[in-house]
């Protein structure tokens, strides 16, 4: 089980900000293959989508980007939690993480939920300012949950979380590709995008 991560650089040389999510799931059980569209799939295709808009967007970010893919996430955070110990040993100066983990199941009846919103006092703001119109969004002021940002906030980053809730197929063979919202997720992205740029341009939080 190996963590995966790529890094954009930008402008701030010395200002980093992670965008991750799990690409593990349950595997295979009694020859039955759970593939996790939702969990957590969604949440990989956003932070592969969004390293790829970052990098051909023909611009010097104003902070620098580290695009990280967890492992051991559903054997209790073990991938984030090696990341968080040791990332400030090689870019002490962290800013936020961002953490993407069942984005897929958007759907009317239901709010995308942020968590994080109290980590930071410029988080609020931020998150409400920017949101998709015409989704409902529920803010959630803790920083700890079952997800990998969870591991930063233990070493005292800020962090957000963006989830769209648990459902019937959780943790089951069912949860597979054809119940994705790839609307949801489309604008999820768009949303993450949006947020992760104002965070790069703060002088500090």
């Amino acid at each position: 089980a190996r963590n995966v991560i790529g890094i954009i650089e930008g402008k701030k040389k010395d200002e980093f900000i992670v965008v991750g999510g799990h690409y593990d799931h349950l595997g295979k059980w009694d020859g039955v293959i759970y593939n996790g569209a939702d969990d957590n799939a969604s949440g990989v295709a956003a932070v592969l989508e969004l390293a790829r808009m970052y990098s051909q967007n023909k611009t010097k970010e104003n902070a620098n980007y580290i695009f990280a893919l967890f492992s051991g996430e559903e054997d209790g955070l073990i991938g984030s939690k090696h990341m968080a110990e040791t990332l400030k040993t090689y870019y002490p100066n962290v800013v936020a993480m961002i953490n993407l983990d069942m984005i897929g199941r958007l759907d009317k009846d239901k709010s995308l939920v942020v968590g994080g919103i109290g980590t930071a006092p410029e988080f609020s703001a931020l998150i409400t300012k920017n949101k998709p119109a015409g989704f409902n969004v529920t803010l959630d002021n803790t920083g700890q949950g079952p997800s990998d940002h969870t591991s930063f906030y233990l070493k005292d980053l800020p962090v957000l979380y963006f989830f769209t809730g648990t459902h019937n197929d959780y943790h089951k063979p069912s949860d597979d590709e054809e119940k994705i919202n790839y609307y949801g997720v489309r604008n999820i992205v768009d949303y993450v995008f949006r947020v992760a740029n104002e965070v790069a341009t703060l002088d500090k939080i």
